[in-house]
């Protein structure tokens, strides 16, 4: 009952800042107040706010569950812009997995992605998990219902002939409790689909000595080799305490999305703020230090480029008219 009252109280937020909004005001989904999609929201807000004399654009970030409510959001139209991990944009824009009762999304466009997101294990080093099998009877955190967390985990149970028995606990906290509920021994691991460095995992790693676990095997493999939106990744070494090397898994990237119904100057703004500010960008998190133009207009998009993103792009001679 209570995460059916946090929903609904999820969707009437945004309903009520939808109807709320002026001409030149616009809302971008991200995810919980601890993830790293909210202070991506909060920084692209920041440097179209920074200008907003020019282009009389207001941008606001709104919390969220994440990626696939954020699509929801988005094709629902009670969101301008969306946060959204690649593997999810590209279900919504194929009508797949979480998104094949609903079909197609034809009018989902891409704007940018961002950083990459390892899906990262975290496990106590008291739990005995030292690998993903390892995950086998134990208290786990799966995500939210409705983030890219657990609906990644869903994928991952589903490739190793999983389901939630496979746990002795399948807990489905949101991501801002989740750090607490292990470092309290309620769970013994969380699966997290996230940008590093995260604070979530730095508060496991240094109150309750926790490790990241390596995520490799056949399935996993096998996952990566049929899914253009996967691809092996680390998460790096020395970021957290107690955890001195880089750890293998696999990862997507952070997307960021609209409607084709959303206005073409908009959007061509909101990108134009993002790109000629990159290097403020990085000052506001880790994770947005040393982005790269060429790989965010690339990769990880697999929705068309919005009509304002692609006429930004032209202007910078990023792509061919």
């Amino acid at each position: 009952m209570k995460l059916t009252r946090l929903v609904l109280a999820g969707c009437l937020l945004f309903a009520t800042a939808m109807s709320a909004l002026g001409a030149g005001e616009i809302t971008i989904g991200t995810g919980s107040s601890s993830g790293i999609y909210y202070q991506a929201g909060r920084a692209i807000c920041r440097l179209v706010n920074a200008t907003t004399d020019e282009h009389g654009i207001i941008c606001a970030p709104l919390l969220s569950a994440g990626s696939i409510s954020n699509l929801e959001g988005i094709h629902a139209g009670n969101l301008s812009i969306a946060l959204a991990q690649s593997d999810w944009q590209y279900h919504a824009v194929n009508g797949s997995e979480k998104f094949a009762k609903t079909g197609p999304d034809s009018e989902l466009r891409s704007l940018f992605s961002l950083h990459g997101e390892p899906f990262t294990v975290v496990a106590r080093a008291d739990s005995g998990v030292r690998t993903f099998d390892d995950l086998r009877g134990k208290r786990v955190n799966l995500g939210n219902p409705g983030s890219g967390q657990h609906a990644t985990m869903d994928i991952v149970m589903a490739a190793k002939g999983w389901n939630k028995e496979a746990f002795s606990l399948a807990n489905e906290l949101p991501a801002e409790q989740q750090a607490m509920a292990l470092c309290q021994n309620r769970i013994q691991a969380l699966v997290y689909t996230v940008g590093h460095p995260n604070p979530s995992v730095a508060f496991a790693a240094s109150v309750c000595n926790s490790r990241i676990v390596k995520v490799k095997g056949p399935e996993i493999d096998k996952l990566v080799a049929d899914n253009p939106f996967y691809a092996y990744t680390e998460v790096p070494g020395g970021l957290y305490p107690g955890n001195p090397d880089p750890v293998t898994t696999f990862g997507v990237k952070a997307t960021v999305v609209a409607s084709s119904k959303l206005d073409t100057d908009t959007v061509y703004h909101v990108v134009k703020a993002v790109f000629e500010n990159l290097d403020r960008m990085g000052q506001m998190h880790p994770a947005f230090v040393g982005l790269e133009p060429q790989k965010m207009i690339t990769e990880g998009l697999s929705a068309p480029l919005h009509e304002g993103a692609r006429r930004y792009y032209i202007e910078r001679g990023w792509i061919a008219r």
